[in-house]
């Protein structure tokens, strides 16, 4: 199904296209898709970009997607639709299983450091 809103003239991939593009320095790399279920109310949009691109669409603490997604939200809102935007690497990325969905790694924690048994040199 197109992901074209005709009555509000809301066309997601073009929408997602415009707010990424400036921050890659491939544009031609970026791939979009969008799928539309349940009625149209829920919007799916999936984007791919290759290689360091995929970081600058994040940017620094995430800020950057989650502009993207708070305008894409903000949007779908005032159609009576719940957007969902997935970011995935390149193609070897996908074909090799690395990252997860929506780019999102779940963070890792630190070991909580222990006392060391051993006597530092200053106590011998």
């Amino acid at each position: 199904m197109q992901c074209a809103d005709t009555d509000v003239g809301v066309n997601y991939v073009e929408l997602v296209r415009f707010l990424v593009e400036p921050f890659l320095e491939s544009p031609n790399s970026l791939r979009v898709s969008c799928e539309m279920a349940h009625k149209n109310q829920r919007v799916l949009i999936r984007l791919a970009v290759e290689g360091e691109d995929k970081g600058r669409i994040f940017g620094r603490g995430g800020r950057n997607i989650q502009a993207v997604r708070t305008v894409l939200q903000a949007v779908g809102q005032s159609s009576q639709q719940k957007v969902h935007l997935e970011v995935f690497g390149g193609e070897a990325e996908r074909r090799n299983g690395g990252g997860a969905a929506d780019g999102k790694a779940k963070p890792q924690r630190a070991a909580p450091k222990r006392p060391s048994r051993r006597p530092s040199p200053s106590q011998s």
